[in-house]
């Protein structure tokens, strides 16, 4: 069988398994918010709808089953949806690259991810953060190749997402690897997330170096195959905000962060959060390049 088509069937099985990973939640009735939905673009409220964009399968955030998109972004858009009284539609495409390319360019509004907030990248976004999150290691069961650190990453084969934060700081890994006369780390780079962690479980990465979030929920749901290790350690990373990304100086940030606020304040935000298992990585409340802020 292809890696292609493995990755199909592993995708597949994770998303009828995801339902069973999110318990009911029980959300605070809405309304629109005529202030919120005066404020958007006249364009917006002419058309009545927005586009997100997103990379694919990004659990449980982000689960996408044939056109259909479900996890803890879907919900929290569609609740944002309600608020500013538009229809909130989901496209897909293969990479941070093309997903920034899209936005800049006009094609979507925005991607509301969460993707990584980082200095370098508000040049050309800005960011409404509204999550918090970790960066560690996914590996086989009883961890074998010992991986659980950044220095203990050397000699091994290490999956990241290409584009992604934990490429740039596994590439410097690898660097110092070199430098300390250590082995050499293989980076090897994925498009998606479920390709990044069949990997691994087909025992052609030895680890899977991403966001604490999907990683425990790819781990929830590989039958015992996997574990999480590096937990608790900075790995490269200080604090790691994440969330939607919009054209730099867009009119949608403050109003996206409005209407996450009024999610907040309502228990909206937390109902959802708590429904997909995320309750660690919630924020006491929302900003605007929130890592830009952060030392260097």
């Amino acid at each position: 069988m292809s890696l292609k088509k493995m990755t199909y069937v592993a995708l597949a099985s994770l998303m009828m398994s995801g339902a069973a990973f999110a318990e009911d939640a029980s959300l605070p009735k809405l309304s629109v918010n005529k202030d919120l939905q005066a404020k958007l673009p006249e364009a917006i409220r002419t058309s009545g709808k927005m586009i997100s964009v997103n990379n694919g399968s990004f659990p449980p955030y982000e689960i996408v089953t044939g056109t259909k998109l479900t996890g803890a972004s879907a919900d929290l858009t569609d609740a944002i949806g309600e608020v500013l009284g538009v229809k909130i539609e989901h496209e897909s495409v293969s990479g941070l690259p093309a997903i920034l390319a899209g936005i800049n360019s006009g094609r979507y509004q925005f991607a509301f991810g969460p993707i990584g907030d980082f200095k370098s990248r508000e040049e050309a976004n800005d960011f409404v953060d509204w999550v918090q999150e970790f960066v560690v290691f996914a590996v086989q069961k009883g961890n074998p190749k010992g991986i659980t650190s950044l220095d203990s990453a050397c000699g091994q084969r290490i999956a990241v997402m290409a584009g992604g934060s934990a490429e740039k700081v596994i590439q410097v890994q690898a660097e110092k690897c070199k430098t300390d006369g250590k082995g050499a780390i293989e980076v090897q780079s994925f498009t998606d997330q479920p390709s990044s962690i069949l990997a691994v479980r087909s025992k052609r990465s030895d680890a899977f170096f991403s966001s604490q979030a999907p990683l425990t929920y790819f781990v929830s749901q590989a039958n015992g195959q996997l574990e999480l290790t590096g937990v608790g350690q900075k790995n490269g990373f200080e604090d790691l905000y994440q969330g939607a990304v919009v054209p730099k100086g867009s009119p949608l940030a403050p109003i996206l962060k409005d209407a996450v606020k009024l999610l907040m304040d309502n228990g909206t935000y937390a109902a959802i959060m708590k429904k997909w298992g995320l309750e660690n990585n919630m924020i006491k409340e929302p900003g605007i390049n929130l890592g830009g802020m952060l030392p260097k």
